[in-house]
C-alpha cells in the first residue's frame, strides 16, 4: 500500500526547495559522487529535487504489486500524447506515430540510421550537448557545425552553408535540431522552427528534433514541438520525462514521427521499443499524466533561481557573460574576460572546489566558457557563485 496521500499529490510545495546540502550528499548518483565531499556539483544534467509525488506512486505501487515484467501496452505514448495537446496544444498525434525508445540519444541515433547511411553528414548548432557528436561519430556519421548567432539563436546563413557542406559530397544529411537548446536554454520560436522547415524542405535535408526539456520552458517564452510547424511533416521528433521531472536514473523517452515520416519510424527495430524498461515507462507516464502540477511548482523555482544567479554573478563574478534563457535549467556562461584560458571549469573546480562542465566539449564556440545547471537550492546555488568568485582572488 501506498503512503503518499492524496494531499501530498495536491500540494507539490517548492521542489528546489526540500532538501539540504546533508541530504544531498547521501546521494549515490554520478552528480554528488564524481567529485570529492568539498565540491559543490552545479556539472551534469540531474535536478536537487524529491520526486514528485504521482511518479513516487506509480512506481512503488507497481514494486509492491510485483508489476516488473517487461514492457507493453501504449500508456506512455497516450500520457505524452495527452500532454501535448494540454500545453502545447498539439492534438493530432496518432497512435502508431509514437514509439517508446530507451533514452533520447540511443532514440536519435536510431532515427539518423534510419534516414542517412554511414559517412553521411549530421548538421548540428553549436556550442551543442556533446553526446550530439560522440554519438554521431560512433555511428559513422560526419558532423557538420552550425554555430549559433551572438544572440544564441539559430544563424539561417550558417545553417544554410551548414547544409550545403553536408551535401556537397553527395550522399543524405540529417540536421539534429535541440529544441529548447542545451546548453544555452533559447527557446526556439515558432517563426525560427518554420523557417528552419522550409529550409530544410529546399535542400532536400530531414530534420531530428531532440525535445529533451520541452518540458522546462518559463515565463517569457512558448515551447513549440517542431512537427507542429508547417513544412516539418517528413521529421522525427523524440521527448522524455527524464529532464523536467528528474528521471535519468530511468531512462526512457518517445520517438514521434510527423505524418509524412510514419514509414520511416516504422522501420526502426523493434528491439528499441522492447529494450525501454517497464518501470521506466510507467514512471514517465506517470509524470506526463500526473506531473503537471509539480512541473509548474518547478518552473517558478527555475525562475527565481535564474533570478538569483543572475544578481549572484553581477556581484561576484561582473566580468561573466551570462544571458539568462527561459528553457532547461542550464546556463550558459562566457568566462573569457576572466582570462582563465580555454578551460576556466578546471579553474573553478581547482580553486573554487565547484564542479560546472567545460565548455570545451560543446564544440566550437565552447572555448572560455562553462555550462552551470541552477536546479539546485538557492543557497547552494549562491555559494557556489560566492565561490566561483573568490577563487580568482
Amino acid at each position: 500500500m501506498s503512503v503518499v496521500t492524496n494531499a501530498a499529490l495536491e500540494m507539490p510545495g517548492n521542489p528546489l526547495r526540500q532538501l539540504t546540502l546533508e541530504q544531498l550528499r547521501q546521494r549515490t548518483s554520478v552528480k554528488w559522487r564524481e567529485h570529492p565531499a568539498d565540491v559543490l556539483p552545479l556539472w551534469v544534467a540531474e535536478m536537487d529535487v524529491l520526486v514528485a509525488d504521482p511518479v513516487a506512486k506509480a512506481v512503488t505501487d507497481a514494486m509492491a504489486a510485483g508489476d516488473t515484467g517487461y514492457p507493453a501496452g501504449t500508456a506512455y505514448a497516450d500520457a505524452v500524447a495527452a500532454f501535448a495537446a494540454e500545453r502545447w496544444h498539439w492534438t493530432d498525434i496518432e497512435p502508431d506515430r509514437i514509439r517508446p525508445v530507451p533514452d533520447m540519444m540511443i532514440g536519435a541515433v536510431e532515427m539518423l540510421k534510419l534516414l542517412t547511411a554511414p559517412g553521411d553528414a549530421v548538421v548540428v548548432n553549436c556550442p551543442v550537448y556533446p553526446p550530439f557528436y560522440r554519438f554521431n561519430a560512433f555511428n559513422g556519421r560526419k558532423v557538420v557545425e552550425a554555430p549559433l548567432g551572438p544572440d544564441h539563436r539559430i544563424d539561417f546563413a550558417a545553417l544554410a552553408a551548414a547544409f550545403e557542406l553536408a551535401l556537397g559530397r553527395g550522399g543524405r544529411a540529417a540536421y539534429l535540431l535541440c529544441n529548447p537548446h542545451n546548453p544555452t536554454g533559447t527557446v526556439h520560436t515558432r517563426a525560427e522552427l518554420e523557417r528552419v522547415a522550409r529550409l530544410a524542405a529546399d535542400y532536400g535535408v530531414r530534420v531530428v528534433a531532440d525535445e529533451a526539456h520541452a518540458p522546462i520552458v518559463g515565463p517569457g517564452a512558448v515551447f513549440t514541438p517542431y512537427l507542429t510547424v508547417p513544412g516539418a511533416g517528413d521529421g522525427l521528433a523524440l521527448t522524455s520525462a527524464a529532464k523536467a521531472w528528474n528521471l535519468p536514473g530511468l531512462r526512457g523517452a518517445v520517438a514521434i514521427a510527423g505524418p509524412d515520416s510514419a514509414v520511416d519510424l516504422a522501420r526502426m527495430p523493434e528491439e528499441m521499443s522492447t529494450s525501454a524498461g517497464h518501470m521506466a515507462q510507467i514512471a514517465h507516464a506517470a509524470a506526463f499524466r500526473e506531473g503537471g502540477p509539480w512541473l509548474d511548482a518547478l518552473l517558478e523555482d527555475l525562475a527565481e533561481n535564474r533570478r538569483i544567479l543572475a544578481a549572484a554573478l553581477a556581484e561576484h563574478l561582473p566580468q561573466v557573460r551570462y544571458r539568462p534563457q527561459p528553457g532547461t535549467y542550464l546556463a550558459w556562461l562566457d568566462c573569457r574576460a576572466l582570462g582563465l584560458g580555454d578551460d576556466p571549469a578546471a579553474h573553478f573546480l581547482e580553486r573554487g572546489r565547484v564542479a560546472v562542465n567545460s565548455g570545451l566539449p560543446f564544440g566550437t564556440g565552447g572555448k572560455g566558457h562553462v555550462r552551470l545547471n541552477y536546479a539546485t537550492t538557492p543557497e547552494i546555488l549562491t555559494e557556489a557563485v560566492e565561490r566561483m568568485g573568490a577563487s580568482l582572488r
